[in-house]
């Protein structure tokens, strides 16, 4: 989801006033994904390494992040949206991750639209941890190192159980995966877009599923 900065700074604005506008598009775009047929929809919300943003920019964010939860959390569960949230915890706040953890069990019977948010998420840490968990299990022989194959790091993954993404949308004009999901999005259908992410909503992503209604996926095989 970027822009947020850009989208500011062209209005003379602070960079937390966009994210601030930021926060409307996740609305409208949650809000349209049922109605367009799309039951997952994972939102990149902060990397590992946002954290090297200044601190007042961080802490606008977490500041965010606590108001989207407490002011969302309600009209969602009644929407039917379940809500996962994958990342590395052990970063944030505590009173964050108590409210993750409140929403994720507030929202975990909901089956109308699974949200997931990638908070101080990035892929090369997931891989790394999973590759971990494998070793140590490796090491304690409760498997073989050639019994490794690519279902088992698929459910060693923070996104176990969860699809893998079809279309993967990145707004801004930017146009690289930036440690999002490089296993998951090995046959993801890519569409980029100048639109900044404040100025994206449900036109925008109709317009990026009928873009990817256009592609032929073929997975490497040939066509037929």
């Amino acid at each position: 989801m970027d822009g947020n900065g850009r989208w500011a700074k062209a209005r003379g604005l602070p960079r937390n006033l966009g994210h601030r506008k930021g926060v409307d598009a996740v609305r409208e775009v949650v809000k349209a994904c049922p109605d367009l047929g799309i039951e997952y929809l994972t939102l990149y919300a902060f990397s590992t390494e946002n954290w090297k943003r200044p601190a007042s920019e961080v802490s606008g964010l977490m500041d965010l992040l606590r108001i989207f939860i407490r002011s969302e959390l309600e009209q969602l569960r009644r929407n039917g949206v379940r809500v996962r949230v994958i990342g590395n915890r052990s970063r944030l706040p505590a009173d964050i991750v108590a409210l993750v953890d409140e929403a994720e069990a507030k929202t975990l019977g909901n089956s109308r639209l699974t949200l997931i948010i990638a908070l101080s998420y990035g892929s090369q840490d997931e891989l790394v941890m999973a590759a971990r968990r494998l070793a140590e299990a490796a090491l304690r022989g409760e498997i073989k190192p050639e019994q490794i194959d690519a279902g088992m790091i698929e459910r060693n993954l923070l996104t176990a159980g969860i699809p893998d993404p079809d279309l993967l949308i990145r707004t801004s004009g930017e146009q690289r995966l930036s440690n999002f999901m490089l296993w998951q999005a090995a046959y993801s259908e890519l569409v980029f877009t100048d639109t900044l992410w404040p100025d994206f909503g449900r036109a925008e992503l109709a317009a990026a599923i009928a873009e990817y209604g256009r592609r032929e996926r073929r997975y490497g095989a040939s066509s037929a």
